[in-house]
């Protein structure tokens, strides 16, 4: 596939705007770490007063490892920090902490594009790793029933990225909005401590090009 003409064409625009996304992500998340919140709030201390504001006390907040490595675990309850957003006090750190206890928040409250984008895991998962050896193995078996399988079971990992933007969307508005009500960050703060998520929300809308354009490679394929 990665020596197919077709496939590199569409592939580029998806590549190109990833690599833009992440890039960008990364220089505002390291130019708003430069500047401290006038809370002084450390991400883990943000994160933990929405929580606890929202009655969410159960919900554990740790660090873990890893560059922006930064989510929210649904089935252990458990917000878990890079080392730059745990203990920084920066506008950039609480941006993240604060969007990732938005997640906690929607799972509490049950908000029905997480609970979709939940339900679409397993298959999407099985999808990622199967659905390009599905295809071409239907391809040269000239089985259509396979190679219609895989673009069925890669709309759902379609779906999946697709669901996936009101779902960060509705994150970052509610860090947004919450950070000021707790006291955490000033109204003057709050563009700059949200200007990370704006940034990051790129990558999700780049993993959506990718995908769509991935899924019309496969159907271009099929035809030929």
């Amino acid at each position: 596939m990665i020596f197919d003409p077709l496939y590199i064409m569409l592939a580029i625009p998806g590549l190109l705007l990833g690599l833009y996304a992440t890039w960008k992500t990364k220089s505002t998340f390291k130019r708003y770490h430069q500047y401290a919140a006038s809370s002084r709030m450390t991400g883990a201390q943000a994160a933990r007063r929405l929580l606890d504001r929202e009655g969410l006390q159960a919900v554990q907040v740790e660090p873990v490892q890893g560059f922006l490595s930064d989510h929210y675990d649904p089935r252990s309850r458990t917000l878990r920090l890079s080392p730059d957003v745990y203990q920084s006090p920066s506008l950039a750190a609480i941006g993240v902490a604060c969007h990732e206890a938005g997640h906690a928040i929607q799972h509490a409250t049950q908000y029905a594009p997480l609970q979709l984008r939940s339900a679409l895991v397993p298959v999407t998962q099985f999808g990622s790793n199967m659905v390009y050896f599905i295809f071409f193995i239907g391809l040269l078996m000239n089985q259509p029933l396979l190679v219609n399988g895989a673009i069925l079971l890669f709309t759902a990992v379609v779906l999946f990225t697709l669901v996936t933007l009101p779902v960060e969307w509705d994150a970052s508005a509610r860090a947004k909005r919450l950070m000021v009500a707790a006291g955490i960050v000033s109204e003057q703060e709050r563009a700059d401590a949200g200007r990370v998520l704006n940034a990051a929300f790129l990558t999700y809308v780049s993993a959506l090009v990718s995908s769509l354009l991935t899924l019309l490679y496969f159907i271009m394929r099929a035809r030929r």
